[in-house]
């Protein structure tokens, strides 16, 4: 059963799904309880091009929008796979592709799009600052043709599954700033070579098959030309690419709903308790329809981000409006999938409690949802600042 109305992009939708097809629920169970990544399905979604829609077709990339970028992202979710593996190439190609200069374009994007580099990671996050960003302390210090870089960063993801990292560091000190927003650089780092130069990783367990780690600098150091645009700029280029995270995330969050309604009605559908299905009552029925319709909605504001990115236009409240409104709707959706499978929701091979779980980060991450509240209610609202 299709739930959705929606019918936008619907050969990309199809050659998805179709892809998706391949690696059945039994794949994406298998891989959760081995705690491993999904290879051969990365693989399979790099082969095929969806791995470098966003790259301009004269680098070897499809030229395709943020919106069709978004509409990949929510079939693998929708089709029971999780796109967590694989969505930062996705938001980070954007920060090479509009703030790197053409010789990086060059070396770098052919090769992202073939499938010979992966760029997907990001290193923003530290564990005395998290979300506030102009006060990280990880600092890159100029010496010569080289940059030095020294502290820490926490949550970042598949650094143990791409080639290449976006970096966020300090290259002037925060007293020396006229605005604290300033002050920022950000690079590109080979991450293989980093490892064995002042890098130290270490993963992080977690609830959900996740790989992310923490990340430690000890004078690693960066040529200068791995500088990404002007130095000091790099909070600038690097909302660039948070918008675009958290409008593929809400996509993703709409993916994981549609699929929890999907499974929901199916099976309220057809299981009997008392003489009759237990879809027919009205205390299962409203739980499952206000979360779809909250779907519905959130779907519609995800759009609207993706069109204000791909023309250009300031998007930053769309962007957080639809990673909180879908965020909020993938988690109802669970919820009501979860209960009203009653003992079966919790069983692994109903693999409900993986998407359950899978679906829950998006209320902490990117992005907590407080903090889009209070982005909205100082932005758009015009309230004092809470913090």
């Amino acid at each position: 059963m299709t739930l959705s109305r929606s019918t936008d992009h619907q050969e990309i939708r199809d050659a998805v799904r179709a892809l998706c097809s391949q690696f059945p629920d039994e794949y994406h169970r298998r891989i959760d309880a081995e705690r491993a990544y999904p290879e051969a399905f990365v693989e399979a979604l790099t082969r095929a091009g969806w791995m470098a829609a966003l790259i301009p077709e004269e680098y070897g990339g499809s030229g395709l929008g943020l919106t069709e970028a978004s509409v990949i992202m929510e079939e693998i979710n929708r089709s029971g796979g999780n796109s967590g593996a694989c969505h930062g190439q996705m938001y980070n190609m954007n920060t090479l592709i509009r703030h790197g200069s053409e010789e990086q374009r060059r070396r770098y994007l052919p090769k992202i799009a073939s499938g010979e580099l992966r760029l997907q990671s990001m290193g923003v996050t530290e564990p005395t600052t998290g979300t506030d960003t102009t006060q990280l302390k990880t600092t890159a210090v100029r010496k010569g043709d080289r940059y030095v870089v020294n502290g820490q960063k926490v949550w970042i993801s598949r650094v143990q599954h791409s080639d290449l990292m976006i970096l966020l560091a300090r290259t002037t000190p925060l007293a020396e700033v006229a605005k604290k927003s300033e002050g920022l650089s950000i690079f590109l780092v080979d991450i293989k070579a980093a490892m064995g130069s002042g890098m130290e990783v270490r993963p992080i367990p977690n609830m959900v098959n996740h790989e992310t780690n923490e990340l430690f600098f000890d004078n690693l150091e960066l040529p200068a030309e791995n500088l990404i645009g002007e130095e000091g700029q790099g909070f600038r280029y690097i909302l660039t690419g948070l918008n675009a995270e958290r409008a593929l995330i809400a996509a993703e969050c709409i993916g994981d709903g549609y699929w929890f309604t999907d499974r929901v009605t199916r099976y309220v559908s057809e299981r009997t308790v008392f003489g009759r299905p237990i879809g027919q009552n009205q205390g299962v029925q409203f739980p499952i329809a206000e979360a779809f319709i909250e779907i519905e909605a959130a779907n519609l504001m995800r759009h609207r981000a993706c069109a204000l990115y791909d023309a250009g236009q300031p998007c930053g409240t769309e962007a957080n409006m639809a990673k909180y409104l879908a965020a909020k709707a993938s988690w109802e959706a669970a919820n009501a999938c979860l209960q009203f499978h009653g003992g079966f929701g919790f069983a692994c091979e109903y693999d409900i409690e993986r998407k359950f779980r899978e679906t829950r980060l998006y209320q902490v991450a990117p992005i907590s949802t407080n903090l889009i509240l209070s982005y909205v209610a100082e932005h758009v609202l015009g309230l004092p600042r809470s913090f």
